[in-house]
């Protein structure tokens, strides 16, 4: 378990630091999609079924919505082109590093508060109620709602084409008026 644990985050640690440096918007997403698995299996391998399956679907749904709305709307072709992943370098270090030393003194110097009451038998399923019990239909609306909105995305760039109108040009044609 130990072995697996480790080959684990080393996955996740390379596809993490792969995602900025592949040069193209689909390698970065790949890239980021096996970090966040590795993630996701380990959840697993610790017995934290819920969350794993949970983490695992859903990185893969983000993921593929992702790499769909890639070939559907950027320039060049799904994101496989060569470009500049990372702007301005030394601004986003200076932040980056910035936002590290306040979280991480945060966390250090904040009074955590103890204790109270017993854990639960099974945690997973007490964080999956507390997560999901009282929202259950909020989310079942929300998913519905990003279904929908995903394939009118779908059905609006298909009749327009990536490469123009795959309609004929009927008035071109003579064929109008």
């Amino acid at each position: 378990m130990a072995v697996a644990f480790w080959i684990l985050a080393v996955v996740a640690v390379a596809g993490g630091v792969a995602v900025f440096v592949v040069d193209s918007m689909a390698r970065a997403t790949f890239a980021l999609l096996a970090s966040l698995l590795a993630v996701g299996v380990t959840f697993l391998l610790i017995d934290l079924r819920y969350l794993g399956a949970l983490i695992i679907l859903m990185m893969v749904m983000e993921m593929l919505v992702m790499a769909v709305f890639m070939i559907m709307y950027m320039m060049n072709p799904a994101g496989l082109m060569p470009m500049k992943m990372v702007h301005n370098k030394t601004g986003a270090a200076v932040i980056a590093g910035t936002v590290f030393v306040l979280l991480a003194s945060g966390a250090v110097l904040t009074r955590w508060p103890e204790r109270r009451g017993t854990p639960p038998a099974d945690p997973t399923h007490a964080l999956g109620l507390a997560i999901m019990g009282p929202k259950m239909l909020v989310m079942m609306v929300i998913g519905v709602a990003i279904l929908a909105t995903m394939i009118a995305s779908v059905v609006m760039a298909t009749h327009r084409g990536r490469y123009g109108s795959a309609m004929p040009d009927r008035r071109r044609d003579g064929e109008g008026s």
